[in-house]
This record gives structure tokens, C-alpha cells and sequence, in this order.
């Protein structure tokens, strides 16, 4: 790791005057990209980037605190300013949702590319009723009663999605699928309806990224400047009734890559 930085804004360079926090800011991001700090590297401290750049710790702080939001550096107590490591990239393939041939996983399992036993999942069932927007994505009245079905998810221990997952009460009253102890049922959702005679034939997500909230920053572990993927998921049966609604499935951004296949008919 460096301890000292050389003297390297050449001043008269730029034939337009820029903010000096941009100037350090785009060399501190050129040496985290070079691989000169490696994720997990402390960067030099604030005094030392003050008599290496020559500015106030004003500027210094700025310059971080712009680093930082683009999520290539986090600063934790006692450890001082670090390069961000950088978790696994997971895909999340088109045809995650089709039969899993009988074996123990899920679209989950398959995207996170591990096992069963590395598969572990929080829960919290309720009964709810649907307000305006479950009962829309639904196509049903509002207040028709559903199981919230409310699930964080992980990947060896680390926590790497969560999802409120909502089914009609009147197709899974009675039944296991209704049971959190059945939680994680091998095949997902869909298993679980053809376990009560429902075939799916459809599923459809709409996606969206923002910033976290704060409780999903808190859950998914997530520091400051990564956003996360947000996405309404609806299982669609034969008959065209929705009979599962996710909303949201929320992802950390950095680490999704979502695979589109689309076929063209010439």
C-alpha cells in the first residue's frame, strides 16, 4: 500500500479551471481503477492527502465524500478510509423461472450460483388485505384478503435480497404453502402452486434502481453510495389469474446483472 502520494496534478494542464475536489477526486477514482489500491487498501489519511494535493481538508473531505456516493470507497470507525471490496457479480438468467427438473433449488439457488445447504431464509407471514396498488398488480378488488409472505435471503450467511412475497388467501388457506416451516420450498413459487393445482404459465417483472431506504441498506449490509434493484414480480396462471405478486424483490445494484433473451422472428 502507499504511504505517500506523489505530486501528480499537473496545474497547467486543464485549459478549464475545474473545482480542485473533481480534480482529486478523478485521481484518487484513476489509481482505485488501476488496481495502485486493490479493494481492501486504506488509502492515505486525510493529513497526508492535504500535503500531497496541497489544499484544505475541506477540499480533501469533498473529494472522498464524491468517492464514496459512487461507492468505490467506504470509511468504517477505527479502520480508517478503504477501497471498497468488490462482492461477486451474480446473473439473474431469463429462464430462472423454469422447472428446476425436481432438484432442491429455487430461481434464487440458480441465480446466486450455490447450493441448498448454503441457502438460508428469514421469514414473516401475515395475513393482510389489499390495498389500491397489490389489489391493481392483483387485477382484483381491493380488500380481498392475501398472505404477505415477507423473506430476506442468503447467501452463505450474507444477506443478499429480501422480497414481501403476497398470495391469495383463498388459494393457500389450510394448506402448506400457507406454513412458514415449509420455508424454502425447493421449486419456489411456482412448485408451491402446482403443489394446490395451479399451473403457472407466466411470469412478468417490471424493474427499477434507486438509492436504498434505510432499512434496506441496514438488511442487505449495503454501504453508502450503492443503490439497489428494485422489481415487481406476478405469477400468472393458465386461466390468466394472478396468483402471486413479490413487490418489490429488492437486489444490491452493484452485484445484479439481469440476462435478457429476446427472440425475433425475421
Amino acid at each position: 500500500m502507499c504511504t505517500q502520494i506523489d505530486a501528480i496534478i499537473d496545474r497547467g494542464s486543464t485549459a478549464v479551471a475545474q473545482p480542485e475536489y473533481l480534480r482529486i477526486a478523478a485521481d484518487l477514482r484513476r489509481r482505485i481503477s488501476s488496481g495502485e489500491w486493490a479493494p481492501g487498501d486504506q488509502i492515505p489519511t486525510l493529513p497526508e492527502l492535504c500535503a500531497a494535493y496541497r489544499v484544505s481538508e475541506t477540499t480533501i473531505r469533498n473529494a472522498l465524500r464524491m468517492l464514496a456516493n459512487e461507492g468505490l470507497i467506504e470509511t468504517r470507525a477505527r479502520a480508517g478510509t478503504r477501497v471498497r471490496p468488490r462482492p461477486p457479480i451474480h446473473r439473474m438468467a431469463a429462464d430462472r423461472y423454469r422447472n428446476s427438473g425436481g432438484s432442491r433449488s429455487t430461481p434464487y439457488t440458480r441465480d446466486q450460483g450455490i447450493g441448498w445447504s448454503e441457502y438460508r431464509l428469514d421469514k414473516r407471514f401475515e395475513r393482510v388485505e389489499a390495498d389500491a396498488e397489490l389489489a391493481a398488480l392483483f387485477e382484483c378488488e381491493p380488500g380481498e384478503r392475501l398472505l404477505a409472505r415477507h423473506f430476506i435471503f442468503y447467501d452463505n450467511d450474507q444477506p443478499t435480497q429480501t422480497s414481501t412475497s403476497y398470495v391469495r388467501w383463498s388459494d393457500v388457506a389450510g394448506t402448506p404453502v400457507a406454513d412458514p416451516i415449509n420455508e424454502p420450498w425447493p421449486g419456489g413459487t411456482r412448485a408451491q402452486m402446482a403443489s394446490l393445482g395451479i399451473r403457472v404459465v407466466q411470469v412478468k417483472e417490471s424493474f427499477t434502481a434507486a438509492m436504498p431506504t434505510e432499512v434496506e441498506a441496514t438488511t442487505l449490509r449495503i454501504g453508502a453510495g450503492i443503490p439497489v434493484l428494485r422489481y415487481t414480480r406476478r405469477h400468472i396462471a393458465d386461466t390468466g389469474r394472478v396468483v402471486e405478486v413479490a413487490h418489490p424483490i429488492v437486489r444490491r445494484g452493484d452485484t445484479t446483472v439481469v440476462d435478457f433473451v429476446i427472440d425475433l422472428d425475421d
